[in-house]
């Protein structure tokens, strides 16, 4: 059984290292078989890469490291729901399970705006795990942004 809050807190860390590089501090992590396999974080600015979001990174991470461009048997860790472009690419790397800490009102493609991960028109579903760590997410995120106003 995974340990959703301990992975939670390592995707995290990596937010803190994009906030750090004054990147949007969203942090993502791929875990299988209790092995941390991919890790990943905001970098678009620094990237020059509207694609290059935390779970992107962590997806590309983890397909090197397990030379497979599938991730089955895996779980998603994410600081920020995940919008449509990374929902998108979970169903496409065929990620077993997401586990995200803060909703995004905005573009969130899990449950707040789209459902797209479990979404039946699709060929693969995941399963959602939401709210984990959710309040240090939120926290940080309001944090970055008021202090860039």
């Amino acid at each position: 059984m995974l340990d959703d809050e301990h992975w939670m807190r390592e995707a995290l860390e990596l937010a803190k290292r994009a906030e750090q590089a004054g990147e949007v501090p969203v942090g993502s992590l791929i875990v299988s078989n209790n092995k941390l396999v991919g890790t990943g974080w905001n970098q678009p600015i620094a990237q020059h890469d509207p694609s290059a979001h935390a779970e992107i990174q962590a997806i590309r991470n983890a397909c090197q490291q397990q030379k497979n461009y599938r991730l089955t048997n895996a779980t998603l860790y994410a600081t920020l729901e995940p919008c449509a472009m990374c929902a998108g690419a979970i169903v496409h790397a065929r990620i077993d399970r997401v586990v995200f800490a803060a909703h995004d009102p905005r573009t969130g493609a899990a449950e707040s705006v789209f459902q797209l991960l479990d979404n039946p028109a699709l060929n693969h579903r995941c399963e959602i795990v939401s709210g984990v760590c959710a309040e240090e997410s939120t926290a940080m995120l309001k944090a970055f942004f008021r202090a860039r106003r």
